[in-house]
């Protein structure tokens, strides 16, 4: 008992690692009363010790911390948790409206005599800018440089924001452009493993490192046995003002692996493979954790791209234990000893640390896959998950044009391109991108890319003219690694220049291709391609210009830019002739296992990255160059077309009213399946005459200055407008019409126009979907943008993780179709109106009946499964989402 009178299982232990005392709380004598739990997940075994740190008798009690040990019986669990990680981890794209929506909050309290300042982070922030950098300059020597400095030209508003943050609000540091990927950074810098911090005597107390991030693949951190997962930028809030974030016990799915990758497979060849098979599966809303003897053969940052890509196959995590490897890794990148010594020993005394001799954990379910059965790999052309063999993929492409494409009368056809001595065709490549903290972060698959690069020069060959090759690493270590190897040189001279240290082509920040090429592309409707060594390839994402994306290893990258294009197959025909007159096939120019291992062995060592990361914070000096406004509120600027005060807390009161019914509701859009993050709200190009570029024209911006949807996430106005506006959205309303249109009284219209008309009447809207609604990025503003237009549910077939919880946090209500229940069996056309009662009697995870009239007047009702999972959801909307609900809170 405590001193309180609580039943506890809270037992602190003790550990001294070179001479330095630590407390922990113990996962062995808890168990001493739980029972044997050597067999739990490991991921699962951090979630215990979450609970066990927290544990208070009231959000954390001893029933929540049995059901682990009751897990093993039955594998899954109902029982609901309250999760504290240590830090959150944010990029510039998410981070801005996360810092507006706080700025936002602390007005908020002002107005209600409250204490603005306890609107302020509770945990350590990271914030790296890392999604703002675009592509405008790319294959010369000035590249980066060029794109740099128009970053800036560019962002100068929203960098002076983040800044001010930094100065403003506490545990908030915020690294400067021009660093890296978060992801990697986090990876090769942040992320310790084990976390230490003082507690309210002084003592240091140890703990797993965990993290939530308000991108999607913070889950790469988990290859290095950190817990880490995506969350909204809204759920991210909440956690850094110290909401613990609710959940289930999960179900872990385990994956086996055995044996070892065989001559010439990639990384990404396995990636290609893991995420197919898992997704076929099914594993939303699950972990994944990694299991096997073939663990043995995989260095960390071949986990790291695994784990990177759990997104992709759809589970809140891919989990890594901590190792051997682990610690390598930790010592490679510079971690400090002591701190490699910390990790060893706690994950020992904590059961945490796998080797051969330790038992294989119990799971939901196993998959199992042999290494040495991996083959070269691409996927697409429009989703990560449509994996497809190398020898395969050009025949695959010819199906995809001839069938989705409608281009069966078109193969083999070529065009003329204005002012060139070449000719462009379906299936030819217009993008070839080595970038992406997915691949960039693993010296195997960029070592061998150069490698690729240098065999190539050697044999005289070049990328065809059509070709635009860009290199974006995830952190500048690879640039040094890639420098002192020389293979930076032959890169070069294959046009695949540094362009900047960020996302960029994987998120869209493509640059414009050469206009003859794209007035080649629109005017005659060509299926171009890009090739990228990234984790999304959704339709609309790349590039407006291209049409079919696929993911693809570094090296094969470059030798698809050597080939031209994907409409050819690259395992048998010559990429190119070389200077002696003689065919270039792949074979001719693929290193070996032995030749990557040899250039790793002798171009990467621990000092390059302590020096990378020595000032890391400091910035250059555009960035010491930009001003910070003071004060602990935020003066928006009045003229401002990046930052506004976003409309959130208009009219909020200090206590809930209940949440009204929804009487009577039109369907804004019914959509088919898999329509992801991307699809709702849009991060890349603005087009003219979409509504946001009309807003922004009518605000004097120009079209060359209007910048992207993912830079102006800090502007409501833009947002709102972007909403559903993605070129390659497709709205059944419209029939078979791409673009963000709808019908309103059989009149099409722009979606937010049809929306803004609805709400002045004061109609409330719906969206109806398929399977997979809210794949992809763990975008906020495709919650934040469905409510501001007016949506008050969305019925679907299913949902993603993140996307259905960011709803919620918006009040937003998410209703699942019943199994044997959709669109097409209902007959719906987007011309019914809904009626869903008694919203505020709800309880997570009932049934809710949603009445229906046709337009000829008839009526019938179905049933749905309320998709508000948790209490503390349920507590969310009622609130009219979660940080109205905090604000409450805080201001009580």
């Amino acid at each position: 008992m405590t001193a309180t009178g609580i039943d506890t299982l809270r037992t602190r232990d003790s550990l001294t690692v070179a001479g330095q005392d630590y407390t922990f709380y113990s996962l062995a004598t808890a168990a001493q009363t739980l029972g044997d739990i050597s067999r739990l997940p490991f991921s699962l075994k951090v979630l215990l010790e979450n609970l066990l740190r927290f544990e208070d008798g009231a959000l954390v009690t001893t029933e929540d911390i049995r059901a682990f040990a009751e897990w093993q019986q039955d594998r899954s669990s109902t029982r609901e948790i309250q999760y504290r990680p240590a830090r959150v981890l944010m990029q510039d794209f998410t981070g801005v409206p996360c810092i507006v929506d706080l700025a936002a909050m602390r007005d908020t309290m002002n107005r209600w005599g409250a204490n603005a300042s306890l609107i302020n982070p509770q945990v350590p922030i990271h914030l790296v800018i890392d999604h703002s950098v675009m592509a405008d300059e790319a294959s010369t020597a000035n590249a980066f440089d060029t794109n740099v400095a128009i970053e800036y030209e560019r962002n100068a508003e929203r960098y002076e924001f983040l800044k001010w943050g930094a100065a403003t609000l506490d545990n908030l540091k915020v690294m400067p452009p021009g660093t890296g990927i978060c992801h990697q950074v986090n990876l090769e810098h942040i992320a310790q493993t084990v976390w230490t911090s003082p507690d309210e005597n002084g003592a240091l107390v140890a703990y797993p490192d965990t993290c939530v991030g308000t991108d999607s693949h913070t889950t790469m951190v988990s290859g290095l046995g950190v817990l880490g997962w995506g969350v909204g930028g809204i759920e991210a809030e909440a956690a850094m003002l110290g909401q613990p974030v609710s959940m289930l016990i999960p179900e872990v799915v385990g994956f086996r692996l055995s044996g070892a990758l065989p001559e010439g497979v990639t990384a990404t060849d396995l990636v290609l493979t893991v995420t197919q098979m898992l997704r076929a599966h099914g594993v939303v809303g699950r972990f994944v954790e990694f299991c096997g003897p073939g663990l043995d053969t995989l260095p960390l940052a071949d986990r790291a791209t695994i784990a990177n890509m759990a997104p992709e196959y759809g589970a809140t995590c891919g989990f890594f234990p901590v190792d051997q490897a682990t610690l390598a890794y930790l010592r490679l990148t510079g971690r400090d000893e002591t701190r490699v010594a910390l990790v060893e020993a706690y994950a020992k005394a904590q059961g945490m640390w796998r080797d051969a001799a330790s038992p294989e954990p119990v799971f939901t379910d196993l998959l199992e896959l042999d290494l040495a059965s991996v083959l070269p790999s691409v996927a697409g052309p429009r989703r990560p998950q449509d994996r497809v063999l190398l020898r395969d993929a050009a025949e695959g492409l010819c199906t995809e044009l001839a069938g989705a494409y409608g281009k069966a009368d078109e193969l083999g056809a070529r065009v003329p391109v204005d002012g060139a001595d070449f000719t462009l065709g379906h299936g030819d490549i217009a993008i070839a991108a080595i970038t992406s903290c997915t691949n960039t972060s693993n010296p195997s698959v960029l070592v061998a890319a150069g490698l690729v690069a240098r065999k190539a020069r050697a044999l005289g060959l070049a990328p065809k003219p059509w070709v635009r090759a860009t290199l974006s690493p995830g952190s500048k270590v690879v640039t040094d690694y890639l420098v002192r190897s020389g293979l930076q040189e032959d890169l070069d001279a294959l046009g695949f220049a540094l362009t900047g240290y960020g996302c960029m082509i994987c998120i869209g920040n493509s640059g414009s291709l050469e206009a003859p090429i794209s007035e080649a592309i629109n005017q005659n409707g060509l299926v171009t391609a890009a090739v990228l060594s990234g984790n999304r390839n959704f339709e609309g994402r790349i590039s407006p210009d291209v049409r079919a994306n696929y993911l693809a290893s570094p090296p094969l990258v470059v030798a698809y830019a050597l080939l031209g294009s994907i409409s050819r197959d690259i395992t048998t025909e010559p990429l190119g002739i070389g200077s002696d007159g003689e065919p270039v096939y792949l074979r001719d120019v693929w290193p070996s296992n032995g030749e990557v291992a040899a250039t790793i062995a002798a171009s990467i060592d621990a000092e390059m990255f302590a020096a990378r990361y020595a000032d890391v914070y400091e910035g250059d000096a555009r960035w010491k160059a930009l001003a910070v406004k003071e004060g602990a509120t935020y003066d928006w600027p009045t003229s401002s077309t990046y930052i506004a005060e976003p409309p959130f807390f208009d009219g909020l009161k200090r206590q809930p009213a209940p949440v009204a019914d929804i009487v009577a509701a039109r369907c804004l859009a019914v959509f088919g399946d898999s329509i992801t993050t991307d699809h709702i709200s849009p991060a890349g190009t603005i087009k003219s005459s979409s509504p946001a570029g009309q807003w922004l024209q009518e605000h004097q911006v120009l079209p060359a200055d209007f910048n992207s949807y993912g830079c102006r996430r800090g502007h409501h106005e833009i947002m709102m407008r972007g909403t559903f506006a993605n070129i390659r959205i497709r709205n059944e309303m419209m029939g078979g019409i791409e673009g963000g249109m709808t019908l309103l009284r059989e009149q099409p219209l722009p979606i937010y126009e049809a929306a803004m008309r609805y709400k002045a009447a004061k109609v409330p809207l719906v969206v109806v979907a398929g399977k997979e609604y809210g794949t992809g990025s763990s975008r906020d503003w495709a919650a934040k943008g469905t409510a501001l237009l007016g949506v008050r549910a969305v019925i679907a077939e299913s949902f993603e993780r993140i996307h259905r919880s960011n709803l919620v946090g918006m009040g937003v209500l998410p209703l699942q179709f019943a199994p044997d229940l959709d669109r097409h069996v209902l007959g719906f056309t987007g011309s019914e109106s809904f009626t869903i009662r008694r919203l505020s009697a709800l309880h997570p995870r009932q049934t809710v009946t949603v009445e229906v009239e046709r337009s000829d007047g008839t009526r019938f009702a179905f049933e749905t499964l309320c998709r508000i999972d948790t209490a503390d959801e349920l507590a969310y909307y009622l609130n009219g989402g979660i940080l109205p609900y905090v604000l409450r809170n805080l201001a009580a």
